[in-house]
Order: C-alpha cells, then structure tokens, then sequence
C-alpha cells in the first residue's frame, strides 16, 4: 500500500514540473495521515464517546446505589480524558504539518 501511496505521489510531482523527491515526500506525507493516521483518531474519538456515554448509562441507572454510581462516574472521567486527548493529538498533527508546510 505504501508502494502504492509513494508511486502515485512521485508521479504526481513529475507531472507538475517540479522536485520529484520533495513534493513526493510531501504527497507521503499528506497520504498517510489522510489515509491512516486521520481514521485511526477518529476510531478512537468515537471509542471514548462510546465509552463516555456507557459511564452516563450507569450512573443514571445505578442513581440508587453509591458505590454503583461511582463506576459510572470513572467511566465518564475516563470517557472525558480519552476525548480530551485524541482531539488534541489530532491537533498536534495538523500543527506540525503545517509547520513543515505540509497542507
């Protein structure tokens, strides 16, 4: 698949006339974090969302029991960080790409 990726991106760069090693890296680059990186983040949003929302089930399904409704209230927290985290990751990225100058 990278063969594939980096072939693609290195014939683009011959066609528009300009380095084939630099705009080929770019394309790389580009590729791969549309292709892998961007979905597995996504991936995982949705799995904290997922696990976000099964820690409000339990907390407003245990509202009677204490210890119960605690496990629920992790389960939000925990859901909270991972959200936290990967929209931040996928922040980080699109800052160092840009940096690199990679759009």
């Amino acid at each position: 698949m990278f063969n594939l990726l980096f072939t693609q991106a290195y014939a683009q760069s011959l066609t528009s006339g300009g380095s084939a090693k630099a705009i080929s890296f770019d394309r790389l680059l580009v590729n791969i974090n549309n292709q892998i990186i961007t979905p597995l983040i996504y991936l995982m949003i949705a799995g904290a969302l997922v696990y976000f929302l099964y820690g409000v089930f339990l907390f407003i399904k245990n509202a009677a029991s204490p210890d119960k409704r605690l496990d629920g209230a992790k389960g939000i927290l925990w859901g909270l960080i991972g959200l936290f985290i990967m929209v931040s990751v996928k922040g980080i990225i699109n800052l160092i790409l840009r940096t690199i100058g990679v759009n």
